[in-house]
């Protein structure tokens, strides 16, 4: 049996430092992290080739008295803990006590400090975790670290680094997480000499994301906030047309923390069901303040992983978070135009259309879903999407009404103030003669635009006018997510129809038992199919949502989509249910529509209650009057 023996020193260094440094994003996050724990409002990252022959992170912190400087890099050494009940509310980002340790035993480094109470600073270096004499040096109040050859001597792990190109890149993305982690701290990044990134450290998180991710995709989020049971949710998410092709996008921190959060994202992306593409993601930057003993962030060496005390809690506060803003988004895609070249004549062919949502100021209040000559009515009626039979194609009618206008009546005008209902005690004490009366507080509500019908395009696009902007609807699209909306709603019972002659169909091996799995699904929802043989189903009865001619095919469309994204999951199999049923029941593109028909999408997009089809896409687009007169050269 061999001996059992003490590691030397180093070799334990080297070990630990294994696990704390993985690449010089690693060090790059220990550092920026004692920054902030330093009560640093500026911070600047400076790196070449990678981070693998320089990092440099300087602060203006409280700094590191002169006796202490040496001690600081002897591990576990730390000032962030002082009993094992500290370890029950952690507060800062560092506190093991591990990170200058473990980064000084694989690199070179020299770090000056300077503490308010000093007229000069101190500097201290180190080589492979020996430490040199600390030396008086002139230099700013804070820190500044700088770390030289990653790695210099351990040439296994050197073996291991990516290009410069990609180590750079990571250190960049863990600058941007810290950034936007601490909005109220300026954070700078300089590679190879070239400035990066500046963020303003005004404490505003639409700043940080405006820095750091860019003006168009940050212009494609929408504000998320939401409170309870101890929790604060703030933050910003893409909107359901902006969503990315991978998760990349997705960040979310605890107590001003970056970590990783099945919990969160699993919260976030079931928010977006139902509003998104298949096969895309929703961006966001979400931040949840909770109580430091609600959260233990020690389960993980680069503290990017945590465990809450109450996960549901935590999927609960974000979920309705996101779904707030989600239901309370009123944008609409805008149309783009392509800019007219001087001297060129405008074509039909030059003008498109973009998904990409452009924020917009909001627009007065949408009329809701009410009579056909009432804008005015009370706000509190709920809005209810209309149960609506099939829709079949209809011949063409002799002078279709091009036109349904809805306006205001003249003799119910809106009234232009409201007071504030006042509670008066009782009895209610005489005023004093040299009292001054409160002025009662007077809220203004918005005046509500009319809008018009003007037309419809293709046989598609409702055109509908209000005030000075144009939203082209798409009416299969918004008339398919009333009908998903109806579908899904609690309490839904679904109007069915006998089939005349039951309909006996074979369908694949595979789609035959994924069908014969679900069932009561089927049933639940209308659909009354049993087994036929060994190899075929019949079908008695089916939602009078659906065409008796579109029966077979629904199934059959249902049945593969179960077998890609539903079957081993009962409410994904659901939802794929009734994305079939209100597809197959909604108007159709192209399709010859009446006035009422087209007044009922029309109202349900206005109203906002409908926004996105089923599948994710925009059912409304915006275009404005001034695009049109740049257009035609009229702006």
């Amino acid at each position: 049996m061999p001996d059992i023996r003490i590691l030397d020193s180093h070799v334990a260094d080297l070990i630990a430092a294994g696990e704390v440094v993985e690449r010089p994003a690693s060090v790059v996050k220990e550092l920026m992290e004692n920054a902030i724990d330093a009560g640093a409002k500026k911070v600047s990252v400076e790196i070449e080739c990678g981070g693998m022959t320089l990092i440099r992170v300087t602060d203006d912190g409280c700094g590191i008295p002169a006796d202490q400087l040496e001690r600081a890099f002897v591990r576990h050494a730390t000032s962030k803990l002082r009993t094992e009940y500290d370890l029950e509310a952690i507060g800062t980002l560092g506190f093991r006590g591990e990170a200058l340790a473990a980064i000084a035993a694989v690199a070179r480094i020299r770090v000056t400090s300077r503490t308010a109470d000093a007229e000069l600073g101190a500097v201290l270096k180190l080589e492979g975790g020996i430490a040199a004499m600390v030396e008086e040096a002139g230099c700013p109040l804070g820190t500044e670290m700088e770390v030289r050859d990653l790695f210099f001597n351990t040439p296994a792990r050197l073996k291991f680094m990516k290009k410069d190109a990609a180590e750079g890149a990571a250190a960049f993305g863990m600058v941007q997480r810290i950034a936007l982690a601490h909005p109220e701290v300026s954070v700078k990044f300089i590679r190879d000499s070239r400035q990066e990134l500046l963020t303003p450290g005004d404490g505003q998180l639409q700043s940080a994301v405006y820095a750091v991710m860019g003006r168009e995709f940050a212009l494609g989020f929408m504000p998320v906030r939401g409170s309870g049971e101890d929790m604060t949710v703030t933050g910003f998410a893409t909107l359901p047309t902006c969503c990315k092709g991978s998760r990349n996008y997705q960040h979310f921190f605890v107590n001003g923390r970056y970590i990783k959060s099945r919990t969160m994202t699993a919260a976030v992306e079931e928010a977006y069901a139902n509003r998104k593409m298949v096969g895309k993601f929703p961006g966001c930057v979400i931040h949840l303040q909770t109580g430091l003993n609600k959260v233990d962030v020690n389960v993980h060496p680069a503290k990017t992983e945590v465990k809450f005390v109450d996960e549901r809690q935590v999927f609960s506060a974000v979920y309705h978070a996101v779904m707030a803003a989600l239901d309370g988004e009123k944008q609409h895609p805008a149309a783009v135009m392509d800019k007219p070249r001087p001297h060129d004549t405008v074509t039909p062919n030059q003008i498109k259309f973009n998904a990409t949502p452009i924020p917009r100021p909001e627009p007065k209040a949408a009329p809701t879903s009410l009579p056909l000559h009432d804008f005015t009515a009370p706000k509190a009626a709920p809005v209810q999407s209309p149960v609506q039979k099939p829709v079949t194609p209809t011949p063409a009618r002799t002078a279709p009404p091009t036109s349904v206008t809805w306006t205001p009546p003249a003799e119910k005008p809106a009234p232009k103030a409201a007071l504030a209902p006042v509670v008066k005690p009782e009895p209610t004490p005489a005023p004093k003669a040299d009292s001054v009366p409160a002025k009662a507080e007077v809220s203004e509500e918005p005046q509500e635009q009319p809008w018009k019908i003007t037309g419809e395009l293709f046989d598609t696009y409702i055109i509908v006018q209000q005030g000075q902007r144009a939203l082209l609807i798409d009416k299969h699209a918004a008339h398919e997510r009333m009908n998903f909306d109806r579908l899904k709603a609690e309490g839904y019972e679904p109007m069915v129809q006998q089939l005349l002659t039951p309909a006996v169909f074979t369908p694949a091996a595979q789609e035959r038992q994924v069908l014969a799995e679900n069932l009561p699904l089927l049933a639940k929802f209308g659909f009354e199919v049993e087994e036929f043989g060994a190899e075929a189903l019949i079908v008695r009865q089916a939602p009078f949502d659906v065409d008796a001619a579109e029966v077979v095919n629904t199934l059959t469309e249902l049945a593969a989509g179960l077998l890609t994204t539903g079957r081993a999951d009962p409410a994904a199999a659901r939802d794929h249910l009734l994305h079939t049923m209100a597809c197959k029941a909604a108007i159709k593109g192209g399709w010859k529509s009446g006035p009422q028909e087209l007044e009922r999408v029309a109202k349900a997009v206005m109203d906002g209650s409908v926004k996105y089809c089923p599948h994710g896409r925009p059912v409304a687009i915006e275009l404005t009057r001034k695009d049109l007169e740049k257009q035609f050269k009229r702006a």
